[in-house]
């Protein structure tokens, strides 16, 4: 996991000082700053540190992965992945409510976005408890 959190804090690092050196660059032109360019490097760049926190908390909770050691062979990393739900038909249900989401911000229709809204926070519960509701087991 640390190898993974050094790459994401590299890229942190590399795209903060490209946003930070093309928004000075493109700000010395005639034309002035380029700010959908600085916004998205900078954004790119706020991502990377977001996804390199994650992976630093997570990391303080898990064991080594066979990914830190330099002597590491790839049956060390075999085994149990995680558990996969076979049948769940959640996951497509978020992605069709994601896409009314777009459909109504591409033709501006707030009505659509929210409805498109409350539908993502339905199908996201039906997906982080498909497999808590149930009977009560007493």
């Amino acid at each position: 996991m640390n190898a993974t959190v050094r790459i994401f804090d590299g890229l942190f690092i590399f795209l903060a000082v490209l946003g930070i050196g093309y928004g000075y660059l493109t700000g010395t032109s005639r034309t002035g700053v380029e700010w959908v360019g600085t916004t998205a490097f900078i954004l790119s760049a706020g991502l990377s540190l977001l996804i390199g926190g994650y992976l630093r908390f997570v990391a303080r909770r898990i064991s080594t992965l066979p990914e830190d050691y330099e002597e590491a062979e790839v049956s060390d990393g075999a085994g149990e992945l995680g558990f996969f739900s076979p049948h769940s038909l959640w996951p497509f249900m978020m992605a069709f409510s994601i896409f009314i989401i777009g459909y109504g911000a591409a033709f501006w229709n707030w009505w659509v976005i929210i409805g498109g809204a409350i539908a993502l926070i339905i199908t996201v519960c039906g997906l982080v408890f498909e497999y808590h509701w149930g009977r009560e087991k007493h």
